[in-house]
């Protein structure tokens, strides 16, 4: 978190425990409908509300709040005041932080990785095991724990990251073989392969001798919807900073091969 991002997170943290009516100022102010959510104001919420506030957030389900009604910055309040609680020890709340991975709302689950990468501050190894669990769940579950585990400041401990980049794998080649058997182009297939478009690129950053091996391997596949998600991370501005060379001739061997 960037000091100016920090300070105002603070600032929302101090008003909302001047209000009494938490619900109103969190509609007034949550940037929805628009590009983006407030999500300072999210994370002082987060921060200072109570597991009674979260639960009666998360009752904005998409049918009573969706995409685009403001309502919807209640439910991501209430995901992300969960992953707090989770870094202080509520693992029963993992279930229903999980079922909010598979929701409509692609604002909710982005509120997911955002949860759990605050259970990732705290626990990291724990985080670790649970995503290993997802990588094996549905297709919008896996999304969400490639997205939880790449985020850099979690990518510290060299073993750790091993586990990010072989969790990215088994996704990886779980998609393939879920394309490969002609499976529709559906919204949640299209949510995975975003994510791994940028997620592969943030964890090879933090280990890149490895990372660009594992990236090599998926160079080589014919699968489609595998290639353009090489294609997307090759050419993160993060890889070209890495190693322009090998990130340059990785892209240049992608579109010869699709001659």
């Amino acid at each position: 978190m960037t000091n100016a991002t920090s300070t105002k997170t603070e600032a929302y943290r101090q008003k909302l425990n001047s209000l009494g009516d938490w619900d109103s100022f969190l509609l007034a102010e949550s940037g929805i409908p628009g590009p983006r959510g407030n999500l300072e104001l999210a994370a002082a919420a987060a921060d200072v509300g109570d597991e009674s506030r979260f639960r009666q957030w998360l009752q904005c389900t998409a049918d009573r709040a969706p995409t685009n009604n403001s309502g919807e910055f209640l439910a991501v309040c209430g995901v992300i005041g969960f992953g707090r609680l989770l870094a202080e020890g509520r693992v029963d709340l993992l279930s229903a932080i999980r079922k909010c991975a598979v929701d409509i709302r692609w604002r909710v689950r982005e509120a997911v990785a955002m949860a759990l990468q605050r259970w990732g501050d705290a626990d990291m190894n724990a985080l670790l095991a649970e995503m290993e669990a997802w990588s094996d769940g549905s297709l919008l579950e896996q999304r969400a724990a490639a997205a939880a585990l790449c985020e850099p400041r979690l990518l510290r401990q060299p073993e750790q990251v091993q586990r990010v980049l072989a969790i990215l794998d088994h996704i990886t080649a779980a998609l393939a073989q879920h394309r490969n058997a002609d499976s529709p182009d559906t919204e949640a297939l299209r949510a995975l392969k975003k994510g791994l478009g940028y997620c592969w690129s943030v964890a090879v950053v933090a280990s890149p001798d490895s990372g660009k091996r594992y990236m090599e391997k998926w160079l080589a596949s014919k699968n489609k919807d595998i290639r353009w998600i090489m294609q997307e991370n090759l050419k993160k501005n993060r890889l070209l900073k890495m190693d322009a060379s090998w990130a340059e001739n990785a892209l240049k061997r992608l579109h010869d091969n699709d001659k």
